[in-house]
């Protein structure tokens, strides 16, 4: 029996620090492949650093985790290779210059040129752009966004998309590459409830087709597994779905009298890097 597409994810007091605090700090899950996980916190309480931590992006202090069987941080380049980023302000940012097509264009190059084997690299010229068509065909339609549906169809730049049209647009280029983990990062950010709704229902539907799916809100849904990173509190669990908690998430003051802080977490993404 073949093994499941998604990647498993599992932490136990997981954290990152750095010069002056804190980012996040205890924090524990138990998903299995092709779930929907939520970060859940306000801006500022670690959110991002935890879901670039958990892709292979940036380094842990303390604690372990393995993506997929993969241990961090010891094969963190290995989880960066199964584990694509979707939206995530300065590092996987959209080009407002580009336009719907030529985003989507460069990213199946990038996969066919970084990832492809050396076979695919030597078929012939109209055979290796028919498969490029049929990897983007494929994530747009997962990613339930219709070029033609857009006011300049392929063309439509960027900047002229709806904040819920570009949420897709990110998602259909990480998708491209067929991850066995997609990351996304303020996924509620600047939508309306039914766009929230929408995006969450494109999210869960992911998940259900077999891809891990990570997903930084402000907000999380009931049936999600949610991660809770509440700088402004005492200390959150980590609720799976059914309401059994999988770890204590220490966020706010330790045994020792650190904190984890807004600080904190910028310097961790100053220290860290997220190549």
């Amino acid at each position: 029996m073949d093994s499941p597409h998604g990647a498993s994810v599992t932490a136990e007091n997981f954290g990152l620090k750095g010069p002056r605090g804190w980012a996040f700090r205890g924090l524990g899950v138990d998903a299995g492949p092709g779930s929907l996980v939520a970060i859940e916190g306000p801006s500022g309480s670690g959110r991002t650093c935890l879901l670039l931590a958990l892709t292979g992006r940036m380094r842990p202090t303390e604690g372990h985790a393995k993506v997929g069987g993969l241990r961090l941080p010891r094969k963190m380049a290995a989880v960066r290779r199964i584990a694509a980023l979707g939206p995530v302000p300065g590092v996987s940012e959209l080009d407002p210059a580009f336009t719907v097509a030529e985003h989507l264009r460069e990213r199946a190059l990038l996969q066919r040129r970084f990832d492809g084997s050396l076979r695919a690299l030597l078929r012939p010229r109209a055979e290796r752009v028919a498969t490029a068509q049929e990897r983007i065909d494929a994530a747009l339609d997962a990613a339930g966004l219709d070029p033609a549906t857009l006011p300049k169809a392929g063309r439509t730049s960027v900047r002229d998309l709806e904040r819920l049209e570009a949420l897709r647009l990110s998602i259909a280029l990480a998708l491209i590459g067929s991850p066995r983990l997609l990351a996304v990062d303020d996924t509620d950010l600047k939508l309306s409830d039914a766009e929230r709704a929408e995006a969450w229902q494109l999210l869960r539907s992911i998940a259900d087709n077999g891809t891990t799916v990570l997903a930084v809100c402000s907000q999380a849904p009931e049936d999600a597994i949610t991660l809770r990173t509440d700088s402004a509190g005492s200390t959150d669990d980590a609720v799976g779905a059914d309401g059994t908690t999988a770890e204590t998430a220490e966020t706010a003051e330790t045994a020792t009298g650190e904190t984890t802080t807004e600080e904190g977490t910028a310097d961790a993404f100053a220290e860290t890097g997220r190549a």
